[in-house]
């Protein structure tokens, strides 16, 4: 079946092209914009009035703290008050009605002072001695045991001492205090119509941690939320509701959330608002993690987007009247400048044909034409230049690779005539030259494998022991080399021939010139930072002594600078090189990141 060509449903002119890319391009993205925009300011108009009504939700979870941390500081002021402790570790000192009447009155004072509270605040002290004092009169007897079975369940086991005199310090497990977000307490539940209390369960403590009483302090958050709300708004609704949807406060009777909006709450709790299509409203909301509460208030959107409407309706007419003439004008210039491109195209063509050797003309050109056709001659000379050096690059791509062919040929000729002194060295007996070629050879050797830039470190000490051999020789032993690294550290990778350098400097510029014997020390430790460092120290004449005495030298020298050069190319600047001077002597230190490469070895089946 042959597939539908919807290119020829296209225009083939480029007036009409043009005609068309305006109206794509220009005409649909800009009405596009502006329904967007008349979006973005209902949205902003919608976020504005969530911020002010998320500032006032705010607000309230600030005021619900003070009242909780009043809370904590009135538990302290309690425990700290010598009457009161008095009281609840020695009742007997005093009657119990004399008790009570001490106890009220802290409590009366408590609430002249924190001004913060008021009579939603309950007060509840539990000594250990089957004693109960209130802030509040319920219609019940006062038991102690449905209290501490209460304080138990909040706090954990509560074991009390036989006469209750022999209090004990909290161990580590246990709580000290406790909030209750959904505290059922039914002797409270007299005095409040909210469906729970926000209390605080806490043991009561002397300085040196021991315990002598338990402390409530219940906090009637109903009576709270409708205190905060005598100045709201009529027409907006809040709410105050659990995490799992339960509503426990409401700014009126007849509110009430569906479970959708509740749902969604839970799910997204850091959003901060959202918008109900149901209700056609708009939700705030406040997550008080402490207590998996929620604050929540509710808009009618109709509130907001009333005046909105009546403003788009006005400039949506406007904006299609000018849009008509904006049609008809882009037609017109589309006509008037295809015309000298049409004659352009035809000219780059004969360019095309005669592999860019001719120019454009510019003498017929005008405007933004003159500027596009000296652009494109422009162009035609830049692409010739880069053409004849592309060549020029590739002849000298050629020439090096020969000459890196026929440097190969030199160090294998080396080699070769390294193996036949060696043998002759064995025919006729001098180990000594044996050795010594063995020991080049293994240098040869490495420095001929140009594949490899990375080793085993167990490898490179080979390499800088093959190298002391030699050297021993020809200085007599008139310095001796000490290695320290972990054996763990065997097959970390460091780059081939890095510390070959360091030591020969040691030896040449360091040790050598001595009278005395000297002392070469490599080190090889691995970092807490992840990195590997390697040291090679001497205690030559120095750096100083070493330079007054090569004043003479006409070749530089290339070791540390060409180790330098390699490291910075390997680890991409995650290497570093340094020299100290430690007068005696002289310690070159150079840290890579630690690469650690086992050798795999297959297990044998028995």
């Amino acid at each position: 079946m042959k597939k539908p060509n919807w290119k020829r449903w296209l225009p083939q002119r480029l007036r009409y092209r043009l005609f068309g890319a305006f109206m794509v391009l220009i005409l649909l993205p800009f009405s596009a914009l502006n329904v967007y925009n008349y979006q973005q300011i209902e949205s902003l108009v919608e976020q504005k009035i969530s911020e002010q009504s998320h500032e006032q939700l705010v607000q309230m979870y600030r005021s619900l703290e003070d009242q909780m941390s009043i809370a904590f500081k009135t538990l302290i002021f309690l425990e700290q008050d010598s009457a009161v402790r008095s009281v609840l570790t020695s009742p007997d000192s005093r009657t119990p009605l004399e008790n009570k009447s001490l106890v009220e009155e802290k409590f009366k004072m408590i609430n002249n002072s924190f001004f913060l509270y008021n009579p939603s605040v309950y007060f509840t002290l539990l000594d250990f001695y089957d004693s109960v004092y209130t802030s509040y009169l319920p219609k019940t007897a006062l038991a102690y045991g449905p209290y501490l079975e209460q304080f138990s369940e909040r706090l954990g086991e509560i074991s009390i001492p036989k006469g209750g005199k022999d209090s004990h310090p909290l161990q580590p497990e246990e709580l000290f205090y406790r909030w209750d977000a959904r505290d059922t307490n039914p002797v409270l539940r007299e005095l409040s119509s909210s469906p729970y209390l926000l209390s605080l369960y806490a043991y009561m403590k002397d300085s040196g941690g021991k315990r002598y009483g338990l402390a409530r302090i219940s906090i009637d958050y109903s009576y709270w939320f409708q205190t905060m709300l005598k100045d709201s708004q009529t027409n907006q609704e809040y709410y105050l509701i659990t995490g799992s949807g339960e509503t426990i406060a409401r700014s009126s009777k007849t509110a009430a959330l569906s479970p959708e909006v509740t749902r969604e709450i839970a799910l997204h709790p850091a959003q901060a608002y959202l918008t109900d299509p149901a209700s056609d409203t708009l939700i705030n909301y406040v997550y008080i993690e402490s207590l998996d509460w929620y604050m929540v208030n509710r808009i009618p959107l109709s509130i907001l987007f009333t005046e909105i409407s009546e403003l788009k309706q006005r400039y949506f007419l406007t904006f299609f009247g000018f849009t008509g003439a904006f049609v008809v004008m882009a037609f017109m210039i589309s006509a008037t400048f295809t015309r000298p491109l049409s004659h352009l195209q035809n000219k780059m063509r004969e360019v095309v044909r005669k592999n860019l050797k001719i120019r454009i003309p510019e003498g017929r050109s005008r405007g933004e034409v003159l500027e596009l056709t000296r652009t494109f001659n422009t162009m035609l000379d830049d692409a010739n230049q880069m053409i004849n050096r592309l060549k020029a690059e590739e002849r000298q791509k050629e020439a090096v690779h020969f000459h890196m062919l026929l440097a190969q040929m030199n160090p294998h000729f080396l080699l070769n005539t390294l193996n036949t002194m060696k043998w002759s060295a064995i025919r006729s007996g001098n180990e000594e030259i044996s050795e010594m070629c063995v020991s080049l050879g293994k240098l040869l050797e490495v420095s001929l494998n140009s594949q490899v830039e990375l080793v085993y470190l167990k490898d490179e000490i080979e390499l800088v022991q093959a190298y002391l051999h030699i050297q021993r020789i020809r200085y007599r032993d008139s310095f001796e080399v000490t290695c320290d690294f972990d054996d763990k550290l065997e097959y970390a990778l460091v780059p081939k021939l890095s510390l070959q350098p360091l030591v020969e400097n040691a030896i040449h510029h360091g040790v050598g010139p001595m009278e005395q014997l000297g002392q070469i020390r490599i080190g090889i430790y691995r970092q807490d930072t992840g990195m590997l460092m390697l040291e090679v120290a001497d205690n030559g004449i120095g750096m100083e002594e070493s330079r007054r005495q090569q004043t003479t030298r006409t070749r530089p020298g290339i070791g540390l600078s060409n180790l330098r050069e390699r490291l910075r190319l390997l680890f991409k600047g995650q290497s570093e090189l340094e020299v100290i001077d430690t007068k005696p002597g002289t310690l070159v230190r150079f840290s890579i990141p630690f690469l650690l490469s086992t050798p795999y070895v297959q297990k044998r089946s028995d």
